[in-house]
């Protein structure tokens, strides 16, 4: 049972478990009550109920009844622990951590960890974005794109197909009806603040088993978002030179905001 498994990684006997829960779906109740209905035995039920009693987990009322505390208030009281435990280990690891300058570069694999980290990447940029993706992986991302824009971030954004949605700096990268046959699958490239970089490529079938690189390497980031950068100027160029198209005033004002984003 999943539940149980849970409450024991949080530190509760399987026997404090499986009273705790009983008493949630019938209480009050005595010890013998609490035995039957749990299946812990009665030589042990009492050892048992101090030992919740102490722990705050159950109450006693009257003679020998027992309540359990309230299954919201012992949400609130684990997540509140846990909240500590990490602002305490925090504390601890940045008091005793020896700085390095050596910049790590992180394998992460498949697509709902790759989209995930993708995900945080986007909630907590503060300033800059640029992404480039294929229109599968942007209906994973696009909804953080638009709540990042609110926020006052400037998204960056070259779409390897139709986009699903607009953004008011983004471009369609040129032939894009065979890019993920040329690239042998589907490129994706989120770079935030200029501080870090995820990286790879999925393809089709293969989702689950795509690494990606996630770093905060300097020379990784500046050379990712240069990258995209360039993509951007194939776009005009193309247009121009292999379209013989002018540009318009919108993407005139975009070449001149990537060409000056240095």
């Amino acid at each position: 049972m999943i539940v149980n498994e849970r409450l024991r990684e949080l530190g509760f006997s399987k026997y404090e478990i499986s009273c705790y829960l009983a008493l949630v779906n019938h209480h009050p109740a005595n010890g013998s009550q609490i035995s039957r209905l749990s299946g812990v035995s009665r030589s042990r039920i009492y050892d048992i109920l101090r030992k919740m009693l102490h722990k705050g987990l159950v109450n006693e009322i009257g003679e020998g009844l027992y309540l359990p505390l309230p299954p919201e208030e012992l949400i609130k009281r684990l997540k509140s622990q846990f909240d500590s435990n990490l602002a305490l280990l925090k504390e601890e690891v940045d008091r005793t951590s020896w700085r390095s300058d050596h910049e790590h570069i992180w394998t992460l694999r498949g697509l709902n960890e790759t989209m995930g980290k993708a995900q945080e990447m986007t909630a907590s940029a503060e300033k800059e974005i640029y992404i480039r993706c294929f229109p599968m992986e942007g209906r994973l991302i696009d909804s953080k794109l638009h709540q990042a824009v609110k926020r006052g971030v400037l998204v960056k954004y070259i779409s390897m197909g139709p986009p699903l949605s607009p953004f008011e700096i983004q471009v369609v990268h040129p032939g894009w009806e065979h890019l993920e046959r040329r690239l042998d699958g589907r490129c994706f490239d989120l770079i935030t603040d200029r501080k870090e970089v995820l990286v790879g490529k999925f393809q089709a079938g293969k989702e689950d088993q795509a690494p990606f690189k996630w770093t905060r390497s300097h020379w990784f980031v500046t050379s990712s978002r240069d990258s995209l950068r360039h993509d951007f100027f194939h776009f005009f160029l193309n247009k121009i030179h292999e379209e013989k198209k002018i540009l318009t005033l919108k993407e005139q004002e975009i070449y001149q905001l990537i060409k000056e984003d240095y």
